[in-house]
């Protein structure tokens, strides 16, 4: 595949995923917010299914010989000093890297401050790339993956956590109905009608 279509495809990838976190309303502060409050679950159902979608996927790629597998390195340290940063900065911003790229579209203006606070930590991140892998390449494991742990074949274990993910998403959404937790969301009463018709306030917390 030429750079050309890498970009091209790229960029459609980007533009559906966008549009999925718009029509979810995922790209809303408050739901970013609230699933680490553990009082929203928007958030952690769209990414079970975006995990589960993209590992069918990637068995069909894989299998008709389209795609090839290129794991990074297992290196716990900086996996894990760069989820707490991550996850620190998505309740202090209420946006992540892609939310907030889509929170541009829908005309949010603060979220031009995280577009900008993330390029500057891109900046810092690699003009100093050598000192912070240095020090942060602790229980460097190697391009180790799971299904070579186990002892399986990719698309079975693939296989078997898609299904894994699509059966916690139903535990959730008969936990916690999807209409509930959108009442109240901007933009929300488009999708779930207003109060009285599949659609309830979420009671203050």
């Amino acid at each position: 595949m030429t750079l050309f279509m890498l970009v091209v495809l790229g960029l459609v990838m980007g533009l559906v995923f966008g549009i999925a976190l718009e029509k979810s309303r995922v790209m809303e502060p408050g739901v970013l917010v609230r699933q680490f409050q553990f009082t929203n679950f928007i958030m952690l159902k769209m990414f079970f299914a975006a995990v589960a979608t993209g590992l069918v996927v990637l068995v069909v790629l894989t299998g008709l010989g389209v795609a090839e597998l290129h794991p990074k390195a297992a290196v716990m340290g900086s996996t894990i000093v760069g989820g707490l940063l991550l996850g620190a900065g998505i309740v202090i911003a209420g946006a992540c890297p892609g939310t907030a790229l889509a929170q541009i579209g829908a005309g949010y203006k603060d979220a031009w401050a995280t577009v900008a606070g993330g390029i500057l930590g891109a900046m810092v991140y690699g003009y100093n790339i050598d000192a912070i892998e240095g020090a942060l390449k602790i229980a460097d494991f190697g391009k180790i993956t799971f299904d070579q742990v186990l002892g399986m074949p990719f698309w079975l274990l693939a296989l078997v956590v898609a299904a894994a993910l699509g059966g916690a998403m139903v535990a959730l959404e008969k936990w916690r109905p999807w209409r509930s937790e959108m009442a109240g969301l901007p933009g929300a009463e488009k999708i779930t009608g207003p109060e009285g018709h599949g659609a309830r306030a979420i009671p203050a917390e």
